[in-house]
């Protein structure tokens, strides 16, 4: 088949490079123009080194955006981590229409944090989903689904870039099949159980040690490696990763108060929540670098006793 493919980044690449290896043809590549000091697009980046036509408009609604996409005479259009918006204009050119990727299971977890979000609520699966791009975000009808399980420790990396990174790029090549032999099925969304979220972000990721432990350790495996779970220590911003979770369930038994830094055990810093305390392995402490957490005690930056969140 002929694609025309809409992304960016490792994953917008990865995409790529799977239709490419089993002999498709690519019509034309868009990709999001680069900002100023940021790293080179890795998509824009093979696409060009592979000698095919790159298009970078500031909008996909832009008139010239239109006649690209047209002139890429492609059978389908490939959408593999898109941030602009897409207009039916512009994604209803390809002769079967265009595809997207979604990593949670639609119509639950619509928005730009998709994957954060579940971690952080305790969900014990997610998964992704090929739907049809429209004018609602992540609201089309879905061709496709593939779930996942997560793991009582699984981080935001983990279930990324172990399983939905993998499987989306294979789900994009299945569903691409499916809708060029019009042998797929579209299904409508239930809106009655659709979530949306935004942005899981720096101010989404502040521990709060009155949490019962629980929580806090599905926030920082949500938000381990980025943007990462984060308190302060003397004012300082401590982030926190590689968490573990000691439930204490016999009342008054918890040692410490909420957010004290009770020890370093097993290179670990243990720190009194609600109900428990958190295993934190690794740590990064202000403009430092992220060590081994026991590192931050041996070297007297974090001591026993000290409260976090002050």
């Amino acid at each position: 088949m002929k694609i025309a493919i809409i992304g960016q980044q490792d994953f917008g690449k990865a995409v790529l490079e799977a239709f490419l290896a089993r002999g498709d043809q690519v019509g034309a590549v868009f990709c999001a123009p680069e900002k100023e000091g940021a790293r080179p697009d890795a998509l824009r980046v093979a696409a060009t080194e592979k000698g095919l036509k790159v298009h970078q408009f500031k909008s996909l609604k832009a008139p010239e955006a239109v006649e690209a996409m047209r002139a890429a005479n492609a059978d389908i259009g490939i959408m593999a981590f898109v941030l602009q918006f897409a207009p039916q204009d512009f994604v209803k050119i390809p002769r079967h229409g265009t595809i997207q990727y979604h990593p949670s299971l639609l119509p639950k977890y619509r928005g730009p944090s998709s994957i954060n979000w579940p971690i952080s609520r305790g969900e014990k699966e997610t998964g992704l989903s090929i739907f049809r791009p429209t004018d609602g975000l992540d609201e089309g009808a879905v061709i496709l689904q593939k779930k996942t399980p997560i793991g009582d420790n699984d981080t935001l990396g983990n279930v990324y870039f172990e399983r939905l990174f993998p499987m989306g790029v294979q789900a994009m090549l299945e569903a691409a099949d499916l809708v060029t032999s019009s042998k797929h099925k579209e299904v409508v969304q239930d809106e009655s159980q659709a979530s949306y979220e935004g942005w899981f972000r720096e101010a989404e990721a502040r521990i709060s040690w009155s949490n019962h432990v629980d929580f806090i350790h599905n926030l920082i495996r949500a938000s381990d490696p980025a943007p990462g779970a984060w308190t302060t220590l003397n004012g300082v911003k401590l982030q926190l990763f590689d968490s573990r979770k000691e439930l204490v369930r016999t009342f008054g038994a918890v040692k410490g108060k909420l957010g004290e830094v009770v020890e370093a055990k097993d290179g670990r810093l243990v720190i009194t929540a609600q109900g428990g305390r958190i295993h934190a392995g690794k740590a990064k402490l202000g403009d430092g670098k992220k060590v081994a957490a026991a590192e931050l005690v041996s070297s007297g930056q974090v001591k026993a006793g000290a409260t976090l969140g002050l």
